[in-house]
């Protein structure tokens, strides 16, 4: 094996021909960003565009309204359109549409030319969306639409300055509405932000002022959802109950002494953590819990043989049978009660609800 002599090596070596080490190129300096900042400015931006939104509607708003009362009223359905970062608001204003009780779904203007127009009925309504207010897809649908007689509501940026006509989709539309020439906040992003917050409120507005003019309730709304948390707050307290009388729970007679309630109370296989009291009319009068029972033992255990009456909290905070979950949730929160009294029209008391299930339905946390 030869060594190493320190000696140059001849030309064509191996050694010669091995490029010598380079440093690696310095990294650039790291530009510092204001986290905070870049967020105020663009939620400056689309604040400034809906209060100008708000500033802008007018009786045009009114009119679209009646359109979209109309074609509800004769079971027609709000189809909306529009292509791009566009045609993602126009379907969730299609959702809440339908959440609010107004038949809507989403169609694509491309798609619309290759079969989806068939979903369009005389008694439709079509919603088109674009900021510029010249989408080719957009307009050709609109076009076609309104050869059908089929009315359409546009939602453009509308008119740059006085001395311009209505864009060619405003100009097809039975009625055009316009969110302005909103600043786009280029400086931050070249996508649309402001412009889709702008056109998504006022398709939230339409839907929500459509739904109000059709008497569309909470009721309602609460049948549309079912499931979820939202769905449980809007569920009447009434399917809540886990201990109603006449089933698994009896309310006492105020009457009663300690004892005899606590007696009367372990005749039932389960109960809440707390006694219901009713005079002799069974109208509720009084709640006796197991932190009551705890310091009445701890004080004196001779106090069991007396009146429950004499340790119950007076008319204590209850809800109505025609009452939801979602007041519950809030009794618990506002006041931290565990247990809560459902009644009915004449104070009488049909369930417990225990604290226990809400936690169980994930809308109140332990």
């Amino acid at each position: 094996m030869a060594r190493a002599t320190g000696q140059p090596q001849p030309a064509g070596s191996p050694a010669a021909a091995a490029p010598a080490s380079r440093p690696a190129p310095a990294s650039p300096p790291a530009t510092h960003i204001d986290d905070l900042a870049l967020a105020r400015r663009a939620l400056d931006a689309q604040s400034r565009a809906l209060a100008g939104l708000s500033a802008r509607l007018d009786a045009r708003f009114s009119a679209a309204l009646d359109l979209i009362e109309r074609c509800a009223a004769t079971g027609g359905t709000v189809l909306v359109t529009g292509l791009g970062k566009s045609g993602l608001i126009g379907a969730k204003i299609a959702a809440t549409l339908t959440s609010l009780g107004i038949p809507s779904h989403f169609v694509h203007p491309s798609e619309a030319a290759h079969g989806d127009l068939g979903n369009f009925r005389k008694s439709d309504l079509c919603l088109a969306l674009s900021y510029s207010g010249e989408t080719d897809e957009v307009i050709s649908l609109a076009a076609c639409l309104r050869q059908d007689g089929i009315p359409v509501i546009s939602i453009t940026a509308g008119p740059r300055d006085a001395h311009d006509g209505p864009g060619g989709l405003d100009h097809l539309a039975s009625v055009a509405l316009h969110i302005g020439r909103v600043e786009e906040a280029a400086d931050l992003s070249p996508a649309p932000t402001v412009s889709t917050t702008a056109m998504l409120a006022l398709g939230d507005a339409l839907a929500l002022c459509a739904s109000a003019r059709l008497n569309f309730t909470h009721d309602d709304f609460a049948r549309r959802h079912p499931g979820g948390a939202l769905g449980g707050l809007l569920k009447p307290v009434t399917e809540a109950l886990r201990f109603t009388v006449g089933r698994n729970y009896a309310p006492i007679p105020e009457t009663a002494t300690v004892a005899e309630a606590l007696a009367a109370a372990e005749a039932v296989a389960r109960r809440p953590g707390a006694l219901l009291l009713v005079n002799a009319q069974g109208v509720l009068t009084g709640i006796f819990t197991d932190a009551d029972l705890r310091r009445l033992i701890l004080k004196d255990p001779a106090l069991l043989s007396r009146p429950i009456a004499q340790y119950m909290t007076r008319s204590p905070g209850s809800l109505p049978h025609t009452a939801r979950v979602r007041d519950a949730v809030r009794m618990v929160r506002e006041f931290r009660r565990d247990e809560i009294p459902v009644v009915d029209d004449h104070g009488r008391p049909i369930g417990i609800l225990d604290v226990q299930d809400l936690i169980a339905m994930r809308l109140v946390k332990e």
